[in-house]
C-alpha cells in the first residue's frame, strides 16, 4: 500500500492557484499569480528543513494542467529540483498519452479506479503538488493519507481552491508544524479516522 500525501502552497481563504509566478496561471481572469514570492526569502532558515523534505525525491501524481506547467519547465530545471526528472510522474489526463510528451518517466492514467489500483500497489510514497482539480477529487474519494500544507497570511478572494464542497468529512492529526518569521504556517498532518462531533461543555 502507496501513501498519497497532498501538499500545497494554500492562502488563508483556501486559494491555492498560481503560487509561483504572475503567468502560471491566468485562468477565469486569475490576477495574484506569484502571490508565495514574498515570503520566500531563500525559504527563510526557519523552514529550510521543512523544504528540503517538501522536495524529496519521490513518485508525484500531477493532474493535466499542473503537468503541462511541470513538463514544461522542470526538465531544463532539475539543479533546483534535484530527482524530479527521474522519478515516475502519474498524470490524471484523458487526452495525453506517453507519446505526447517528451519529460520522461511520465505513465498516465485516467480514472480514480487507476488512482486506487497505484495506491493498492507496492512502492514509495506518492506526492501531489497543484493539481487542485484531481486533489478534490482524492478528498472525494478519501485516498488522501497525508497533508502537507504551506500557509500564507494572505486572502485572495477568487481563485481555485484546495478543498471542494464535496469533500468526505474526516479527521486529520497534525504531526509537526513550525512557523516562519515571515508569518508563514507549515504544517504536516496524517489522516486520523472519522470526523467527530460533540458539545462544548457537556
Amino acid at each position: 500500500m502507496r501513501k498519497i500525501i497532498v501538499q500545497e502552497f494554500i492562502t488563508l481563504d483556501g486559494v491555492m492557484q498560481a503560487p509561483g509566478g504572475p503567468e502560471e496561471d491566468t485562468s477565469s481572469g486569475f490576477k495574484y499569480g506569484g502571490w508565495t514570492a514574498p515570503y520566500f526569502h531563500e525559504a527563510d532558515a526557519a523552514g529550510a528543513d521543512f523544504m528540503k523534505e517538501w522536495m524529496k525525491s519521490t513518485d508525484i501524481l500531477l493532474g493535466r494542467k499542473t503537468f503541462d506547467i511541470f513538463a514544461a519547465f522542470w526538465p531544463t530545471h532539475a539543479d533546483i529540483w534535484p530527482g524530479i526528472n527521474d522519478v515516475t510522474k502519474y498524470v490524471m489526463s484523458n487526452t495525453i498519452t506517453e507519446n505526447k510528451t517528451a519529460w520522461k518517466n511520465c505513465v498516465f492514467i485516467n480514472s480514480v479506479e487507476d488512482i486506487k489500483k497505484l495506491k493498492a500497489s507496492e512502492g514509495a510514497e506518492i506526492k501531489v503538488h497543484g493539481s487542485g482539480r484531481l486533489a478534490q477529487t482524492l478528498f472525494k474519494h478519501d485516498l488522501v493519507d497525508e497533508l502537507v500544507l504551506q500557509t500564507f497570511p494572505v486572502i485572495l478572494g477568487n481563485g481555485k481552491r484546495l478543498f471542494g464542497e464535496d469533500s468526505i468529512p474526516a479527521a486529520y492529526a497534525l504531526t509537526s508544524s513550525l512557523v516562519t518569521p515571515n508569518g508563514v504556517i507549515m504544517a504536516n498532518y496524517k489522516r486520523a479516522g472519522e470526523l467527530k462531533t460533540g458539545t462544548i461543555g457537556a
